[in-house]
């Protein structure tokens, strides 16, 4: 069966056998994860061209700049909820080693969309929720730390560093070695796209949450 052919430790043959389901579950996962919430909620309130507003991101923070903090909850929400229900139903349906190719192709797919002429958004939410599916205290621990940082420097994302990397350092402990791959792609990822970001904090020029600078 499928499943058994997919999952962690089968043979190489059976791997072989089932790479067209895995590049088909990938380039699927990618398609979810092009799926832009945050445009598509600056459409439905009629919050104007989001491209264009704060640092032009299709994130739920730069929806937050609208003044629209429900755009904004639902932008989070649906973007960690279409890397969680992605890589879950995967993981059910064929096992861990599909569902890490999803979750990765699910999380690219949110920074590079097809729909979105590749300019997506950091990638944080999807992250955890693609974490989410494959470990439901990683995810908890992973928020945690986000709320507390967030409470403490006013910046989402210094906050997200923060919490992506604190990931790296519970893997082994939650026995989750499986995966460290996966997240290590994923915390590059989010790495990537926050590099200006990560320029801004050092010059000190980062804006609180709520608040842009140009």
């Amino acid at each position: 069966m499928l499943p058994d052919l997919i999952r962690i430790g089968a043979a190489a043959p059976g791997f072989y056998q089932a790479l067209p389901w895995i590049l088909f579950i990938s380039f699927a996962s990618y398609l979810i994860g092009s799926i832009t919430f945050g445009l598509i909620f600056s459409k439905i309130f009629k919050l104007g061209n989001l491209l264009e507003i704060g640092s032009g991101n299709i994130g739920a923070t730069n929806v937050l700049r609208t003044g629209n903090k429900t755009a904004a909850l639902l932008t989070l929400v649906l973007d960690t909820l279409k890397g969680f229900i992605t890589v879950y139903i995967v993981y059910e349906a064929f096992g861990l080693t599909a569902a890490q190719f999803s979750g990765i192709f699910v999380f690219f797919g949110h920074l590079f969309p097809i729909f979105n002429k590749f300019k997506g958004g950091k990638g944080v939410a999807t992250f955890l929720g693609v974490v989410g599916a494959l470990s439901f205290w990683l995810f908890s621990v992973c928020c945690i730390i986000w709320l507390v940082s967030t409470l403490i420097f006013r910046r989402s994302s210094l906050s997200s560093l923060i919490s992506v990397v604190s990931s790296l350092f519970l893997v082994f402990p939650l026995g989750l070695e499986n995966n460290i791959w996966v997240i290590i792609t994923l915390v590059l990822g989010v790495f990537f796209s926050h590099k200006d970001n990560i320029i801004r904090l050092i010059k000190g020029s980062e804006p609180k949450i709520g608040e842009y600078k140009n």
